[in-house]
C-alpha cells in the first residue's frame, strides 16, 4: 500500500511542477512590436547565437567570418541549442524549446532526488520532501528554466550520485559515475570538480574497488578533459575558453577568494545560516559514508564557487550557477536531518495520554518543518518581491532586462543595414535578435580584452566576474563600431570618442551613438538626433 501511495504521490508532485514550470516559461516570455518574445538569460543568449551560426553553417563562432573565439563555457549545450535551430522555428519562439528542455531535465532530477533520499530513509515522506524542497527552489528554476546548462547538470550529478550509493548498497563497482560527470564537463568543464571529489571519496573510503575506481576514474577523466582541450587548441588556438581568461586572468588569486567569502557569507546568512549549517552539525554526531558523500559534494561546489570569486550576479540573492548544480543535494541532507533530530527527540520524551501517537506527531513536525523551511529558502534578501515571484504572481528575475534587450534589437534593426556592426555590453539578446555583427565590450566574445587585467575595483560589492575588463581605446578608438549601444565602467574615454566621430540619435525614444560617417545607417529612419 505505501509503495503505491508513494507512487501516486510522486506523479501528483511531478505534475505539479510540470504546470509550474509551463507557467514559469510563460511568465518569462512579453510581448513586442506585436509578437510574444521567449528570451532566456542573457549568457544563455550568447550561446544562443553560437548555436545559430553553427545550424546555419558559419561554425562555432559569435562573428560569421571572424577569428573563433570561444566565449561560451558549455560546448555540449551549445550544440544541443543548435539542434533547435535547424528548425524553421521563428527567432521569437526558439528559447521557449530550450527552456522546455531545461523543464524536463529538472523533472527528471527529481526522480533521482527520490531514488538518492530512498536509500537514506523508507519514510514514505522524506523522499517527496527533498523533492518538494528541489522543485521549488526559485534560484535553481531560474537558471534552469531561463536556458542554462545548470538544468542538465543538476541531472548528471544526482544521477552519479545515485548509482555511486547503489554500488555502495550492492556492494560492487561501476563506471557509470564517472561516464556521467565526466559527460558533464563536456558541458561545462568545470564539472571536474565534482568529478575529483567523488573520485577522492571512492578511492578513501572503498578500499575494496581502490584501485578500479582510480584507474577508471582518472582514465575517464583525462579523456574527457584531452579530448576537449585537443579541440580547443585545433580550433580557438587556446587551451581554455576565453571566458577563463576574461574572468580568473588579472585578478589576483587572494582577492578574487576574499569576493568570493564575501558572497557566500551572503548567501548563507540569507538562507538561514541555522538551516544551512543544520545538515553539516548532523555529521559532527553521525557519520557514514552515504551523508558524507552527498555533504562533500556540496561543499566542493561551494569551494569552487569561492576559488572563482563567486558569480556576476551574487546581487540578485540565491544559490549562483555553481552551487545550484549541488542544491538537491543539500535539501536530502536537510530532510534527512530534520527527520533524524526528531526521531531522536521521539524516543527520548514521552508524552502520556496525548491524543496522537509520537511518530504521527513527529511526521506532522517534519512536514511542517519542511513547508516552512521552503518558505524560507526563497524569501530571498527578505524581500516579498521574490516570494511574489516563486508564487508566480510577478515576473522572474531577468525579464525587465530581456524586454529592454529585445527593444534595443528592434531598433538597431530599423535603422541598420545587416553590416553594421554594433557595440554592445549585454551580449547576447541583443546580437542574437539584432543580426548583426557585434562588438563585445566586456571581452567575453573578444580574446584582446579578455587577456587584460582587470580594472582595479573599489570594494568587494563592486567585483563582478566577467565585467571587470575593458579599453575603450581600443574597442571605439581603434575598432570603431557603427553603432554604440550600451557603456559600462568608466565611460570618461568613450564619452570622448563619442563627441568626436559619433552622432547621439534617437530611435523609439531610446538614445544611441551612431558613427556620424557610417555608411550603415539609415538616417533616413532615425527619429531625431539630440
Amino acid at each position: 500500500m505505501n509503495t503505491i501511495k508513494k507512487n501516486w504521490l510522486t506523479i501528483a508532485l511531478l505534475t505539479l511542477y510540470g504546470l509550474y514550470a509551463g507557467i514559469y516559461i510563460f511568465q518569462t516570455s512579453f510581448i513586442s512590436d506585436g509578437a510574444r518574445f521567449f528570451v532566456l538569460f542573457d549568457d544563455a543568449m550568447i550561446s544562443m547565437r553560437y548555436a545559430k551560426n553553427l545550424a546555419e553553417g558559419f561554425g562555432l563562432v559569435w562573428n560569421p567570418g571572424e577569428t573563433p573565439v570561444e566565449g561560451y563555457t558549455n560546448p555540449l549545450w551549445v550544440i544541443f541549442m543548435a539542434f533547435f535551430h535547424l528548425f524553421p522555428i521563428p527567432a521569437a519562439k526558439i528559447s521557449m524549446a530550450i527552456q522546455i528542455s531545461g523543464a524536463i531535465f529538472l523533472g527528471l532530477n527529481l526522480i533521482f532526488v527520490k531514488k538518492i533520499t530512498e536509500n537514506f530513509s523508507n519514510k514514505l515522506f522524506l523522499p517527496l520532501l527533498a523533492m518538494l524542497l528541489t522543485a521549488f527552489y526559485t534560484p535553481l528554476n531560474n537558471w534552469g528554466l531561463q536556458g542554462m546548462e545548470v538544468s542538465v547538470l543538476v541531472l548528471l550529478l544526482s544521477a552519479a550520485v545515485w548509482k555511486m550509493l547503489l554500488d555502495f548498497q550492492n556492494d560492487s563497482f561501476s563506471p557509470w559515475p564517472y561516464l556521467l560527470i565526466g559527460f558533464g564537463t563536456l558541458i561545462r568543464v568545470d564539472m571536474a570538480v565534482p568529478y575529483l571529489v567523488l573520485l577522492g571519496f571512492a578511492f578513501i573510503f572503498i578500499p575494496r574497488y581502490r584501485w578500479r575506481h582510480l584507474t577508471w576514474g582518472l582514465g575517464l577523466l583525462v579523456a574527457f578533459l584531452t579530448s576537449q582541450t585537443l579541440f580547443r587548441l585545433w580550433y580557438y588556438g587556446d587551451p581554455l575558453p576565453n571566458t577563463y581568461y576574461l574572468k580568473m586572468g588579472g585578478l589576483p588569486l587572494l582577492l578574487r577568494i576574499k569576493r568570493g567569502l564575501y558572497v557566500l557569507y551572503q548567501f548563507v546568512w540569507d538562507m538561514n545560516w541555522v538551516l544551512f549549517v543544520l545538515p553539516f552539525a548532523y555529521l559532527l554526531f553521525r557519520r557514514d559514508r552515504k551523508t558524507f558523500l552527498l555533504a562533500l559534494l556540496l561543499l566542493g561546489q561551494i569551494a569552487y564557487s569561492v576559488y572563482v570569486g563567486g558569480d556576476a550576479w551574487e546581487h540578485k540573492g540565491g544559490a549562483n550557477r555553481y552551487v545550484a548544480v549541488a542544491m538537491p543535494l543539500f535539501f536530502i541532507l536537510f530532510t534527512y536531518t530534520v527527520d533524524q533530530i526528531l526521531l531522536a527527540i521521539k524516543n527520548s520524551i514521552e508524552i502520556p495520554n496525548f491524543p496522537i501517537s509520537a511518530q504521527t506527531l513527529a511526521n506532522i513536525t517534519l512536514i511542517a518543518a519542511s513547508l516552512a523551511s521552503l518558505v524560507n529558502f526563497n524569501f530571498i534578501q527578505n524581500d516579498f518581491r521574490y516570494l511574489e515571484r516563486w508564487l508566480l504572481l510577478q515576473q522572474p528575475i531577468f525579464i525587465e532586462g530581456n524586454k529592454e534587450a529585445v527593444r534595443i534589437a528592434q531598433a538597431v534593426r530599423k535603422i541598420t543595414s545587416p553590416e553594421a556592426e554594433i557595440a554592445v555590453v549585454t551580449a547576447g539578446a541583443i546580437p542574437y535578435f539584432a543580426d548583426r555583427p557585434a562588438l563585445d565590450l566586456l571581452g567575453k566574445n573578444d580574446a584582446y580584452i579578455a587577456h587584460l587585467p582587470s580594472h582595479t575595483p573599489s570594494g568587494l560589492e563592486d567585483i563582478r566576474p566577467g565585467h571587470m575588463k575593458w579599453d575603450y581605446d581600443y574597442s571605439i578608438g581603434q575598432l570603431k563600431p557603427d553603432m554604440i549601444l550600451q557603456l559600462w565602467g568608466d565611460k570618461e574615454v568613450a564619452y570622448a570618442y563619442i563627441e568626436q566621430y559619433y552622432t547621439v540619435v534617437e530611435v523609439d525614444g531610446m538614445l544611441f551613438s551612431a558613427r556620424s560617417d557610417s555608411p550603415n545607417i539609415l538616417w533616413e529612419r532615425v527619429d531625431s538626433t539630440p
